[in-house]
């Protein structure tokens, strides 16, 4: 993304800040509530996250890790923004777990500490003018991870046309992670516009 773009995003989320208000579903861009927690059903269901290490990008203010406690237990947790206002807002939340941490910047461009997981929900769904864009994001993503990476996008078969969001190919996308990954899952069905891919780096078979 070039520096237009982010300013855009930004711009995005901080008016539906002012329109929605701090710690809603909808400022950080989902339709409501409900439309957050199927994406975070998915992804809670790929693996046991009992005891790993979670690299959270495009992490809000949060929520995903909120989630991942309900269920699970001795997570160690970084979560990315490119927004101040989600991770000043992430960071106070959470201010008294240990073993938690937000840091504010482009995931895409960051240099990414290793971890067993790496989660991104929502943080593909954002138009680029360039077409190579998503494939980098999934490279770079994929690198960091040493046991998988679950990322979801915006189903391009089904998603209307937006000014700022976007879909994407899911099967153009599912052949290129197939070149980097030994196993690869499609989850749908469970949103209409939605689609969630599981990159292992190591086949379990």
């Amino acid at each position: 993304m070039d520096v237009l773009e982010r300013a855009t995003v930004l711009h995005y989320h901080r008016h539906r800040l002012a329109e929605h208000g701090a710690g809603t579903a909808q400022a950080l861009g989902w339709r409501g509530a409900d439309s957050q927690r199927r994406r975070f059903e998915v992804i809670a269901a790929v693996t046991d996250f009992n005891g790993s290490s979670v690299l959270d990008l495009g992490c809000g203010t949060g929520d995903l890790k909120a989630y991942l406690d309900a269920r699970f237990t001795s997570l160690r947790y970084l979560g990315i923004d490119q927004m101040p206002e989600f991770i000043q807002t992430a960071s106070a939340r959470f201010a008294h777990q240990a073993d938690t941490a937000f840091v504010q910047g482009p995931f895409d461009t960051l240099t990414l500490p290793k971890a067993d997981v790496v989660v991104a929900c929502g943080a593909l769904g954002y138009r680029c003018a360039d077409p190579h864009w998503v494939f980098r994001c999934i490279a770079h993503m994929y690198a960091a991870a040493t046991r998988l990476l679950v990322f979801n996008v915006l189903d391009a078969a089904h998603f209307p046309a937006h000014p700022l969001l976007v879909g994407r190919d899911v099967a153009e996308l599912q052949a290129f992670c197939r070149k980097l990954s030994p196993e690869v899952h499609l989850l749908q069905g469970y949103a209409v516009d939605d689609a969630t891919l599981v990159m292992h780096t190591r086949s379990r078979g």
